[in-house]
C-alpha cells in the first residue's frame, strides 16, 4: 500500500450479491481516474462474496469480511470509512454501476466548486433494463424543501463528498433501521450551510435492489416514466437494455463495455433528449388545458357583460356585478389549477403536493 493518500477512497458495501458484484467492482475498477482505494464492506455475507472478490487481484482493492451488523449494515461501513485515506469519498453499491468517467467528472466538480457534497443527475433502472432519468435540482427551493423533508430521490452512487464533511456529520448513522444515506446527506447539506453541487451529467446507473423487486420502488413519477418509456417507440435504443435470463445489471454491463466512452456520450445525449421530450410532452398537454379554462373564462365574461348591459332585467345590480366577480374568480382558479394539474416533482403523481399545491 501506497503512503500516498490517494484522490478517492470508493465505498462498496455488499450483503450477498455475489451475482452482480463483480460487475460493480468492474465498473470501480475501469474508471479513468485511477487514483484510488476501493473498500469492499462484507456484511456479514455468506454466499460466493469472497470468491468474487479474489478474482479482482488488483492492488488498490481491499476486503472487510465482516460479521453482520444491525439492519442494513451502517456500523460495517463506519469501520471501514475510519481507515479510509482518500480526500474525497465515492459510492458504488453491490448492485449499481459507476460510469467510466465517474469519479473523475464528480472530482473535477468537488474541488473546482469548493462544494462539501456533490451529486450527478440520477439515472433508475427497471426490473425490465429501461432507463430513465430523475431530475432533483437542489438549487431549486422547492426541491430542496422536498429532499430534506419528504424524501431521498438521489442514490448514493451519483454522490461524492469531502472526509471532512463526514466527520463533521459524525459518520453514517448506525441506530436507524433504514434510510441512513438520506439522513447522512442531509447532514452534510446542514453541516456545509447550502455548500453543494450539482451536475445535469449522470454519471452512474441506479438498480432496483433485490430486496426490494417492485416497479422501480416507491415512488409515483418512476413509475410513470417506466410506464412511458416501455410504451413509447421513440424511447431511445440505447436506454433499452432487456435482460436475457439474467440480471439487468448483466445486459447493461454488456452494453457499456461494447461501446466504451462513445456508448456513454449516446446515453447522455438520449436523456437530454428524453428530457426535453418530456417537458414539451407536458407543456402541450398544459396549454390543452389552459385553453379550455380561458374560454370558459371568456363565456363567463360575455355573459357578465350582457347581464350589466340589460341591468333592469336582472334581479339586482349588486348581485349581478357578485355573480360577475365569483365567475371571474372560478375561472381564474381553473386556469391555475390547470397550470399545476400535471405531476409537480418526484413524489407527486397527482399535482396536489404540499408545498406546490398547498396555496
Amino acid at each position: 500500500m501506497s503512503g500516498t493518500a490517494p484522490r478517492f477512497t470508493v465505498l462498496l458495501p455488499t450483503h450477498n450479491r455475489a451475482d452482480v458484484l463483480g460487475l460493480a467492482i468492474a465498473s470501480v475498477l475501469a474508471q479513468s481516474e485511477p487514483d484510488f482505494e476501493l473498500l469492499v464492506v462484507a456484511d456479514g455475507c455468506t454466499d460466493a462474496t469472497r470468491d468474487v472478490v479474489a478474482a479482482f487481484p488488483d492492488p488498490r482493492l481491499r476486503l472487510f469480511d465482516l460479521p453482520k451488523a444491525p439492519h442494513f449494515g451502517y456500523a460495517s461501513r463506519n469501520v471501514a470509512l475510519r481507515q479510509a485515506r482518500g480526500r474525497l469519498i465515492a459510492f458504488a453499491p453491490h448492485d449499481d454501476l459507476l460510469l467510466p468517467d465517474h469519479l473523475a467528472l464528480m472530482g473535477d466538480l468537488v474541488e473546482r466548486s469548493g462544494a462539501a457534497w456533490a451529486y450527478s443527475r440520477p439515472l433508475w433502472v427497471s426490473l425490465e433494463g429501461l432507463i430513465v432519468p430523475v431530475c432533483t435540482d437542489l438549487a431549486i427551493p422547492d426541491d430542496l424543501r422536498m429532499f430534506m423533508e419528504v424524501g431521498n430521490t438521489i442514490p448514493a452512487a451519483c454522490v461524492v463528498h469531502t472526509r471532512a464533511a463526514l466527520e463533521r456529520a459524525g459518520f453514517w448513522p448506525e441506530n436507524v433501521p433504514s434510510g441512513g444515506d438520506w439522513v447522512l446527506w442531509r447532514q452534510m447539506i446542514r453541516d456545509s450551510g447550502g455548500n453543494i453541487a450539482h451536475t445535469r451529467q449522470p454519471t452512474s446507473l441506479h438498480f432496483v435492489a433485490d430486496w426490494r423487486r417492485t416497479r422501480v420502488n416507491e415512488i409515483g413519477a418512476l413509475r410513470v416514466l417506466t410506464d412511458l418509456a416501455a410504451q413509447s417507440p421513440w424511447w431511445p435504443d440505447v436506454l433499452r437494455h432487456p435482460p436475457a435470463g439474467e440480471p439487468e445489471q448483466a445486459a447493461v454491463w454488456r452494453a457499456m463495455r461494447a461501446g466504451g466512452l462513445p456508448w456513454v456520450r449516446q446515453l447522455r445525449a438520449a436523456i437530454d433528449t428524453v428530457v426535453d421530450r418530456i417537458a414539451w410532452m407536458t407543456v402541450c398537454g398544459l396549454w390543452s388545458s389552459v385553453e379550455a379554462a380561458l374560454a370558459a373564462q371568456a363565456r363567463a365574461e360575455a355573459d357578465a357583460a350582457r347581464c350589466r348591459v340589460n341591468w333592469r332585467h336582472c334581479a339586482s345590480p349588486s348581485r349581478t356585478r357578485h355573480h360577475a366577480d365569483h365567475a371571474a374568480l372560478h375561472h381564474l382558479r381553473l386556469i391555475a389549477r390547470a397550470l399545476y394539474a400535471a405531476p409537480c416533482c418526484a413524489f407527486c403523481s397527482a399535482g396536489r403536493c404540499s408545498p406546490c399545491w398547498s396555496a
